[in-house]
This record gives structure tokens, C-alpha cells and sequence, in this order.
């Protein structure tokens, strides 16, 4: 893979580059492996190289034609996938009204025009509901839309129908932009939703928000033949110590062992919720735990969480979601089932 030889590799020379610590110097001790892997675009190192091999690697993993690899958070990959396809300030581009805050950003830096769609709530957990053609396709009749931007998976799991929307932006020559920011685990097991990278003409996925990687790490994976923009919005001067850990983190993932920690994971939820019969349970992702109780609001639900030492990622008036992933371990989960259970 890409980054072994930088990994490997003992170099002799004597560097007068930046960075200035020659990967030897350390001022924060604890970080001291990373020093070592930091370096910059020299003759001795030339790991631009190396970048160029593992992101080869992550697209034969991924089947797109390509993946690039992200090292400030999955909002960089949304704005170079909207200034991408935005030629100019006659362009609309159709996002969710109550999206993260990078998709407009996008659309402001690129000068297009943002036009906004709405998505309904699901009743039974107050929550939004994934985005079907019926709520955008409205907005295809009155407007000439350059790219549609999707939210799928919703923070609290629900998925979009990505198939159908790929279909519709087919049909009028549209652009389909996906945040799967918080999907990166689904392109290695069939126990969880379709990935979006089978249809989308850009999919957005953070690691570290689910899949083990550190902040703010992610990945931008492109299945359109498209000049992309990543360069405009992106350092010359990346940081190899995390480009070294989204390559690992990939190899991981699709590894037998890394297959097998994810299964362990959701057979794990699957217990702890057949154990708890007197909470429903939302969404179509379970590794986000989404629960109400009757008697209780979410507040109230979240309340007493962290009166047992837990805390949750997300609550409303109806429902509180808690977040898992890679690095979710049975013993954690005991610890939320008890509460759940003495609540």
C-alpha cells in the first residue's frame, strides 16, 4: 500500500525542509510517532507518490473511480464537490434546508444560487425522515438544478431512497451529491444500509465519526468524469501522520478482522435491544441507537443517562440516539443496557 515505504524506510539524510523537526525533534512527547511520519514534499521523501498509491487502493476498495483522501473533515469534500459542478451564479443548486452548515457554504462559495427543499419528520421519534423523490422532484419541474444534495444517513439513521434520487437527477441531468458523513461503515457489512457509493455521483463519508479514524479525518469518493476542485480548498502542505491513518483505517475496515469487530458490534446492539422490550427503537441504522420510552420525553431519557455516566449524541422531545461504531465495545454497551434497564 501507498504509505508502507514512508513507514519502513530509514533515511539517512541530513534534512534542511521543512518541517523544521526532520521528524526528529519532539515537543509534545506523547505524540512522538507522528513527528516521525510528518514530513513534506522532499527527494527524500516524496510522498505524494505514496498518496497517489492509497488512494488507488481506497478506490479499488470502494469500486469508484476515485476516492481522495480527506484531512478536514467531510466539509471539505463538500464544498469541492459543489464548486466542482457549479459553472457559474446562474446555477441552482437544491439542498435540505436544515442541512450542516457546509452544504450552503458550499453553495455561497461557489456563487451558485441555493434553493431549499424541506424533509417531513417521522411522528414516532421526532426526527427527520430520509428524503424521498416525492420531496424534491417539485423543485426539478420549476427549476433547472444543477446538484441535488442529500443528507443520508440523517445523524439519527434514517436513510435516503439513493437509488430513486440517482434516477431522478438521471432523468433531468442533474449532479447527486451525498453527505454520508455518517455512513462510513456501510460498504462493509449487508446488516447495515446500502451505501450510497453505488449511485452517487460524489459521496462524502467522515471516518472518524463512526469508523474508528481520528477527527478530521474522511473521504471523498467520485463516480463522475468531472475536473474535481479538491486543490482549491485544500493545504499544500497535508498532514501525512493522518494521511498514514486513513489508509490504515481503510485497510482495516476491509480486512476479515476488521469485518468481524463491525459484526460483532451490531449482533451486539441486536442483544441489548431484544433485552429491552419496554423501549422502541428508530431509524434504519442501528448502530445509531435511537429509543423512546413511554412516560418519558427525550430530554427526560437524557437526563437520566448522565445521571448513570452516559451521554448521548443527539435528543429531542421524543426520542434520544446514541451514537456507536468501530471502538464500541460489548462492555460499553452493558453499561448502557444495565442503565437502560434500572431507568
Amino acid at each position: 500500500m501507498g504509505f508502507n515505504k514512508l513507514i519502513r524506510t530509514k533515511y539517512n539524510k541530513e534534512l534542511f525542509t521543512t518541517p523544521s523537526h526532520s521528524q526528529r525533534f519532539c515537543i509534545f512527547n506523547k505524540f512522538r510517532h507522528f513527528y516521525k511520519y510528518d514530513v513534506s514534499e522532499t527527494d527524500t521523501h516524496n510522498p505524494e507518490d505514496m498518496l497517489e498509491d492509497a488512494e488507488r487502493f481506497a478506490a479499488e476498495v470502494y469500486g469508484t473511480k476515485q476516492t481522495k483522501f480527506l484531512t478536514n473533515g467531510s466539509t471539505s469534500g463538500i464544498l469541492a464537490s459543489v464548486l466542482s459542478v457549479v459553472n457559474g451564479c446562474c446555477d441552482n443548486i437544491l439542498l435540505w434546508s436544515q442541512a450542516h452548515k457546509s452544504h450552503l457554504n458550499a453553495v455561497k462559495l461557489a456563487g451558485a444560487n441555493p434553493i431549499f427543499y424541506n424533509v417531513p419528520l417521522d411522528d414516532d421519534f421526532g426526527v427527520p425522515n430520509g428524503v424521498t423523490v416525492s420531496d424534491v422532484e417539485p423543485y426539478f419541474k420549476n427549476f433547472k438544478i444543477k446538484a441535488l444534495l442529500v443528507t443520508s444517513p440523517s445523524y439519527e439513521g434514517f436513510v435516503s431512497d439513493i437509488k430513486a434520487l440517482k434516477q431522478l437527477c438521471e432523468k433531468y441531468g442533474t449532479y447527486l451529491i451525498v453527505d454520508e458523513a455518517h455512513g462510513a461503515l456501510y460498504p462493509f457489512s449487508d446488516m447495515l444500509p446500502e451505501s450510497a457509493i453505488k449511485y452517487a455521483d460524489f459521496t462524502i463519508q467522515s471516518l472518524h465519526k463512526t469508523a474508528g479514524g481520528l477527527n478530521p479525518t474522511a473521504l471523498l469518493h467520485v463516480n463522475c468524469d468531472i475536473d474535481l476542485k479538491l486543490e482549491m480548498i485544500t493545504t499544500t502542505s497535508p498532514s501525512y501522520p493522518l494521511l498514514l491513518t486513513i489508509e490504515r483505517n481503510i485497510a482495516y475496515l476491509n480486512s476479515s478482522r476488521g469485518k468481524k469487530e463491525l459484526s460483532k458490534l451490531i449482533n451486539n446492539i441486536v442483544a441489548m435491544r431484544e433485552f429491552l422490550p419496554e423501549y422502541d427503537f428508530g431509524g434504519d441504522d442501528i448502530t445509531k441507537i435511537l429509543i423512546k420510552r413511554s412516560g418519558y420525553t427525550g430530554y427526560e431519557l437524557s437526563e437520566k443517562l448522565y445521571s448513570f455516566n452516559i451521554e448521548d449524541e443527539r435528543t429531542n422531545s421524543i426520542s434520544t440516539m446514541l451514537l456507536t461504531g468501530i471502538g464500541t465495545k460489548k462492555e460499553k454497551l452493558e453499561k448502557l443496557k444495565l442503565a437502560l434497564k434500572r431507568i
